[in-house]
Protein backbone atom coordinates (compact mmCIF):
# COMPACT_ATOMS: atom_id res chain seq x y z
CA UNK A 1 0.00 0.00 0.00
CA UNK A 2 1.49 3.39 -0.89
CA UNK A 3 2.38 5.67 2.00
CA UNK A 4 1.05 9.22 2.18
CA UNK A 5 3.56 11.81 1.03
CA UNK A 6 4.00 14.77 3.33
CA UNK A 7 6.11 16.47 0.65
CA UNK A 8 3.88 15.70 -2.27
CA UNK A 9 4.75 18.71 -4.40
CA UNK A 10 7.90 18.14 -6.47
CA UNK A 11 9.60 19.86 -9.35
CA UNK A 12 9.43 18.20 -12.77
CA UNK A 13 11.13 18.63 -16.10
CA UNK A 14 10.40 16.75 -19.33
CA UNK A 15 8.51 14.06 -17.41
CA UNK A 16 11.40 13.34 -15.03
CA UNK A 17 10.41 13.28 -11.36
CA UNK A 18 12.78 15.65 -9.59
CA UNK A 19 13.47 16.47 -5.97
CA UNK A 20 11.67 19.45 -4.52
CA UNK A 21 14.27 22.20 -4.16
CA UNK A 22 16.17 21.30 -7.34
CA UNK A 23 15.06 24.26 -9.44
CA UNK A 24 17.62 26.91 -8.34
CA UNK A 25 20.45 24.64 -9.48
CA UNK A 26 18.81 22.74 -12.31
CA UNK A 27 16.91 25.34 -14.34
CA UNK A 28 19.89 27.61 -15.18
CA UNK A 29 21.94 24.56 -16.19
CA UNK A 30 19.24 23.14 -18.43
CA UNK A 31 18.54 26.58 -19.93
CA UNK A 32 22.22 27.06 -20.78
CA UNK A 33 22.37 23.64 -22.43
CA UNK A 34 19.20 24.27 -24.43
CA UNK A 35 20.31 27.69 -25.71
CA UNK A 36 23.78 26.47 -26.65
CA UNK A 37 22.32 23.50 -28.54
CA UNK A 38 19.95 25.76 -30.49
CA UNK A 39 22.82 28.07 -31.48
CA UNK A 40 25.42 25.36 -32.09
CA UNK A 41 24.84 25.18 -35.87
CA UNK A 42 25.54 28.88 -36.32
CA UNK A 43 28.16 29.55 -33.67
CA UNK A 44 31.45 27.83 -32.94
CA UNK A 45 31.42 29.22 -29.43
CA UNK A 46 27.94 27.83 -28.79
CA UNK A 47 29.03 24.47 -30.18
CA UNK A 48 31.98 24.41 -27.77
CA UNK A 49 29.68 25.23 -24.87
CA UNK A 50 26.92 22.79 -25.88
CA UNK A 51 28.75 19.55 -25.08
CA UNK A 52 29.85 20.31 -21.49
CA UNK A 53 26.61 22.19 -20.77
CA UNK A 54 24.50 19.25 -21.94
CA UNK A 55 26.62 16.80 -19.94
CA UNK A 56 26.28 18.98 -16.83
CA UNK A 57 22.50 19.25 -17.30
CA UNK A 58 22.22 15.48 -17.66
CA UNK A 59 24.27 15.06 -14.49
CA UNK A 60 22.02 17.47 -12.63
CA UNK A 61 18.91 15.61 -13.77
CA UNK A 62 20.44 12.38 -12.49
CA UNK A 63 21.51 13.88 -9.18
CA UNK A 64 18.14 15.48 -8.43
CA UNK A 65 16.05 12.42 -9.35
CA UNK A 66 13.38 11.52 -6.81
CA UNK A 67 12.09 7.99 -7.56
CA UNK A 68 9.02 6.50 -5.97
CA UNK A 69 9.73 3.74 -3.46
CA UNK A 70 7.80 0.74 -2.15
CA UNK A 71 8.24 1.42 1.55
CA UNK A 72 9.55 -1.60 3.48
CA UNK A 73 8.11 -3.10 6.63
CA UNK A 74 10.02 -2.77 9.90
CA UNK A 75 10.31 -0.55 12.95
CA UNK A 76 13.19 1.59 11.60
CA UNK A 77 14.06 2.03 7.92
CA UNK A 78 16.93 3.87 6.30
CA UNK A 79 16.45 7.63 5.91
CA UNK A 80 19.07 7.83 3.15
CA UNK A 81 20.55 6.16 0.09
CA UNK A 82 24.25 5.52 0.58
CA UNK A 83 26.76 3.34 2.41
CA UNK A 84 26.94 2.71 6.15
CA UNK A 85 30.08 4.61 7.15
CA UNK A 86 30.12 3.80 10.86
CA UNK A 87 28.09 2.26 13.69
CA UNK A 88 28.99 3.74 17.07
CA UNK A 89 27.62 3.24 20.58
CA UNK A 90 26.87 6.60 22.19
CA UNK A 91 27.44 7.60 25.81
CA UNK A 92 23.71 7.82 26.53
CA UNK A 93 23.09 4.22 25.39
CA UNK A 94 21.95 5.06 21.87
CA UNK A 95 23.66 3.77 18.72
CA UNK A 96 24.61 6.11 15.89
CA UNK A 97 24.35 4.77 12.34
CA UNK A 98 26.13 7.12 9.91
CA UNK A 99 25.24 6.82 6.20
CA UNK A 100 27.53 8.48 3.66
CA UNK A 101 25.81 9.75 0.51
CA UNK A 102 27.97 10.15 -2.62
CA UNK A 103 26.95 12.48 -5.47
CA UNK A 104 25.66 9.38 -7.31
CA UNK A 105 23.03 8.62 -4.67
CA UNK A 106 19.48 9.94 -4.47
CA UNK A 107 19.70 12.84 -2.00
CA UNK A 108 16.08 13.02 -0.87
CA UNK A 109 15.85 11.83 2.74
CA UNK A 110 12.89 10.00 4.26
CA UNK A 111 11.34 9.57 7.71
CA UNK A 112 12.79 6.47 9.41
CA UNK A 113 9.64 5.94 11.49
CA UNK A 114 6.09 7.21 11.64
CA UNK A 115 5.56 9.95 14.20
CA UNK A 116 5.50 13.68 14.80
CA UNK A 117 8.34 16.08 14.06
CA UNK A 118 9.08 17.72 17.40
CA UNK A 119 12.11 19.76 16.32
CA UNK A 120 13.89 20.92 13.16
CA UNK A 121 17.06 22.89 13.97
CA UNK A 122 19.50 24.33 11.45
CA UNK A 123 23.08 24.62 12.76
CA UNK A 124 25.60 26.61 10.66
CA UNK A 125 29.06 25.14 10.17
CA UNK A 126 31.81 24.16 7.75
CA UNK A 127 31.84 22.08 4.59
CA UNK A 128 34.66 19.52 4.89
CA UNK A 129 34.08 16.12 3.20
CA UNK A 130 31.24 14.26 4.92
CA UNK A 131 33.38 11.12 5.36
CA UNK A 132 35.96 13.14 7.32
CA UNK A 133 35.91 13.17 11.14
CA UNK A 134 35.97 16.99 11.08
CA UNK A 135 32.55 16.88 9.37
CA UNK A 136 31.12 16.75 12.91
CA UNK A 137 31.38 20.56 12.71
CA UNK A 138 29.71 20.89 9.29
CA UNK A 139 26.46 22.66 8.57
CA UNK A 140 23.60 20.43 9.62
CA UNK A 141 19.90 20.10 10.28
CA UNK A 142 18.96 18.20 13.45
CA UNK A 143 15.59 16.43 13.45
CA UNK A 144 13.69 14.92 16.38
CA UNK A 145 10.70 12.64 15.90
CA UNK A 146 8.23 11.51 18.57
CA UNK A 147 7.64 7.85 17.65
CA UNK A 148 6.49 4.55 19.10
CA UNK A 149 10.14 3.99 20.13
CA UNK A 150 10.31 7.37 21.84
CA UNK A 151 12.45 10.27 20.67
CA UNK A 152 14.39 9.53 17.47
CA UNK A 153 17.17 11.91 16.41
CA UNK A 154 18.31 12.23 12.80
CA UNK A 155 20.95 14.65 11.50
CA UNK A 156 21.45 15.78 7.91
CA UNK A 157 25.08 16.85 7.44
CA UNK A 158 26.34 18.93 4.52
CA UNK A 159 29.49 17.76 2.72
CA UNK A 160 32.35 19.42 0.87
CA UNK A 161 30.20 20.25 -2.16
CA UNK A 162 26.85 20.62 -0.46
CA UNK A 163 25.92 24.18 0.45
CA UNK A 164 22.29 23.84 1.33
CA UNK A 165 20.08 21.45 3.27
CA UNK A 166 16.41 21.88 2.37
CA UNK A 167 13.90 20.66 4.98
CA UNK A 168 10.52 19.91 3.42
CA UNK A 169 8.38 19.95 6.55
CA UNK A 170 8.19 22.05 9.74
CA UNK A 171 8.04 21.19 13.40
CA UNK A 172 4.67 19.73 14.38
CA UNK A 173 4.16 17.78 11.15
CA UNK A 174 2.94 14.21 11.42
CA UNK A 175 4.79 11.86 9.08
CA UNK A 176 4.34 8.31 7.89
CA UNK A 177 7.33 6.01 7.72
CA UNK A 178 9.11 6.65 4.42
CA UNK A 179 7.69 10.12 3.81
CA UNK A 180 10.06 12.56 2.12
CA UNK A 181 11.33 15.05 4.70
CA UNK A 182 14.20 16.93 3.06
CA UNK A 183 16.99 17.23 0.51
CA UNK A 184 20.75 17.67 0.84
CA UNK A 185 22.28 19.16 -2.29
CA UNK A 186 25.33 17.11 -3.39
CA UNK A 187 27.67 14.91 -1.29
CA UNK A 188 26.67 14.56 2.35
CA UNK A 189 25.87 12.31 5.31
CA UNK A 190 22.87 11.33 7.43
CA UNK A 191 23.24 10.15 11.04
CA UNK A 192 20.46 8.19 12.71
CA UNK A 193 20.44 7.53 16.46
CA UNK A 194 18.74 4.32 17.55
CA UNK A 195 17.37 4.14 21.12
CA UNK A 196 19.02 1.97 23.74
CA UNK A 197 18.00 -1.67 23.34
CA UNK A 198 17.39 -1.45 19.59
CA UNK A 199 19.74 -3.84 17.76
CA UNK A 200 21.32 -2.69 14.50
CA UNK A 201 20.68 -4.90 11.46
CA UNK A 202 23.07 -3.24 8.99
CA UNK A 203 26.88 -3.45 8.80
CA UNK A 204 29.64 -0.99 8.00
CA UNK A 205 30.13 -0.89 4.23
CA UNK A 206 26.57 -2.02 3.48
CA UNK A 207 24.57 -0.10 0.89
CA UNK A 208 21.27 1.38 2.02
CA UNK A 209 18.19 2.56 0.14
CA UNK A 210 15.97 5.23 1.72
CA UNK A 211 12.60 3.82 2.65
CA UNK A 212 13.64 0.29 1.75
CA UNK A 213 16.60 -0.93 3.85
CA UNK A 214 15.69 -1.93 7.39
CA UNK A 215 18.07 -0.51 10.00
CA UNK A 216 16.95 -2.40 13.14
CA UNK A 217 16.56 -6.08 13.97
CA UNK A 218 13.64 -7.80 15.73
Amino acid sequence: MPHSQTSAHRDSLAGVRLARGASPWLLPTVATAAVSLLRARRSGTAKAVAVPATALAAGMLWFFRDPEREIAQGRVISPADGVVQSIMPWKDGRTRVAIFMSPLNVHVNRAPLAGTVTSVEHIPGGFVPAFNKESENNERVVWHFDTELGDIEMIQIAGAVARRIVPYIPEGTKVEQGDRIGLIRFGSRVDLYLPEGVEVAVEVGQKTVAGVTRIDRD
